[in-house]
């Protein structure tokens, strides 16, 4: 594969597993999280807080990916950035005992071949980061400048 060729692939696949920076904007701002009448106010302002987080960190991410001059750095910036959103959403369910967090809204989430939508999603996103890794190490290895 030619280095033009896996430099798209990645950044194709940096812009897939980048959308999970929006869905929250689209799926959290009604009455089942952001909205929702027995949220105490502070909680509201934190999951206000981490979308606005999650809307710059998106876009940023795309500026990173397609028009900010796509380095290998700037590639590697993006996966490592994404890695930390997606690390956060495993961190989160393992810790779910903890702070007796619940992964599922009843009503709101839907099961994706007996997964929790969540769950499944990210399942995929992370397997698709795994694959830019081994991507962006395979750069590495090969020398390429960009």
């Amino acid at each position: 594969m030619s280095s033009e060729t896996r430099n798209l692939a990645i950044r194709v696949a940096l812009t897939l597993t980048a959308m999970e920076f929006f869905g929250p904007l689209v799926r959290d701002t009604d009455s089942s999280h952001v909205l929702h009448p027995d949220w105490v106010g502070h909680a509201r302002v934190h999951l206000a807080w981490l979308l606005g987080f999650m809307l710059l960190s998106g876009l940023a991410n795309l500026y990173f990916i397609w028009f900010r001059r796509p380095t290998l750095e700037s590639l590697r910036l993006s996966a490592l950035w994404q890695s930390c959103n997606l690390g956060g959403f495993w961190l989160a369910i393992v810790m779910n005992p903890l702070y007796e967090g619940a992964i599922t809204v009843p009503g709101v989430h839907v099961e994706i071949l007996g997964f929790d939508e969540n769950v499944f999603v990210f399942s995929i996103l992370s397997l698709i980061m795994a694959g830019v890794w081994v991507a962006l190490h395979a750069k590495r290895e090969t020398h390429d400048p960009g």
